[in-house]
């Protein structure tokens, strides 16, 4: 929603009007003095930002004392899903008059969890939103302390128990996978992305969908989750031979298996189809154009907002699951006959 030059800023009753909640429902979720519905609190969070509303110090005071920050932990901020769920994050917060600070896991380990951990809670938190998309973000939950309000993104939902948004990439694997059965692959397989210290959930849902149907399920070829190790996982399947159909952990991975096929001789989808994991902006103009399974990370961003607004306000929070969506484009066919 565009504001013109020389109209009034939105005002409380405007967001009250345009999420369809009471003025005194706005006012409890500014503020955080009584408990309000996760649908309530999600209406209003919405319309503060469509309005371009700006809040006050009643806003702010939605944290203890002059607590307004939020601190984010995340041990990458230059791929697509991370990028884009730090995106929704600091939407959603600005929203409420909170501002965001991200501090960067830079090793795997547990000491290097606690280091940046430590350099979080320096901070004057109001709390804090860790991407649980790999191990350096599960170590880093792992090592908070219990009194601090807390939320995740995650594609898991075990171990320590905070609220999570979580996005169901083993069900979004297994319906991709199941596409390529669908065109008459005889099997599919898998180039797999670092993981949060368990089997990942895109990995489980392949092989879920591949042992449902009775077909063979290959060795999977290993990544790091860049375009550069997606071209040396492209060239050891082109060297196979007997590969039809790839499934690979991101979109990113997907860049570089296809060129590496191409570059191999093989062309794509005729010889080979290949489906990608996220939309990446790319994947509708590469060429050509990736079949990949579509999720919001932004969205995921402002509902880990929202559960944290949730337990400082404490409101009962639920987890709610999105399921990526699959798009498809032009890297995928039956196979040759």
């Amino acid at each position: 929603m565009t504001r013109h030059p020389h109209t009034r800023p939105p005002i409380l009753a405007d967001v009250a009007r345009a999420a369809g909640v009471s003025v005194p429902t706005v006012s409890r979720v500014l503020s955080g003095s009584a408990p309000v519905s996760a649908d309530k609190r999600r209406q209003v969070l919405r319309a503060i930002q469509e309005l371009g509303y700006r809040p006050n110090a009643a806003a702010r005071a939605l944290v203890t004392g002059r607590r307004s920050i939020i601190s984010v932990l995340t041990s990458d901020t230059t791929r697509y899903g991370y990028a884009s769920t730090i995106r929704g994050i600091e939407e959603a917060a600005r929203a409420v008059g909170l501002v965001v600070a991200l501090t960067m896991l830079d090793g795997d380990d547990e000491e290097s969890a606690r280091v940046a951990v430590d350099l979080a809670l320096d901070q004057p938190l109001a709390g804090m939103i860790v991407l649980e998309f790999d191990i350096q973000g599960s170590r880093a939950l792992a090592a908070l302390p219990d009194t601090l309000p807390v939320a995740a993104v995650s594609s898991a939902g075990q171990g320590r128990s905070v609220p999570r948004a979580l996005f169901d990439d083993h069900a979004g694997a297994r319906d991709a996978t199941n596409y390529l059965l669908g065109l008459g692959h005889r099997t599919v397989h898998h180039v797999g992305i670092p993981a949060s210290g368990r089997p990942s959930g895109r990995l489980l849902g392949w092989r879920e969908a591949l042992e449902a149907a009775g077909a063979p399920v290959p060795e999977i070829v290993e990544s790091d989750g860049t375009p550069r190790s997606g071209l040396q996982a492209g060239a050891r399947l082109a060297r196979r031979g007997d590969v039809t159909a790839v499934l690979c952990g991101n979109d990113e991975v997907a860049f570089g298996v296809i060129k590496a096929l191409q570059d191999e001789g093989s062309r794509v989808p005729e010889d080979v189809s290949v489906v990608g994991f996220d939309d990446h902006p790319l994947a509708e103009i590469w060429t050509p154009s990736l079949t990949t399974m579509s999720q919001d990370f932004a969205e995921l961003g402002r509902m880990a907002v929202d559960f944290l607004l949730g337990r400082l306000a404490g409101v009962p929070v639920a987890t709610p699951r999105s399921t990526p969506r699959l798009v498809v484009r032009k890297s995928t066919a039956p196979p040759a006959r």
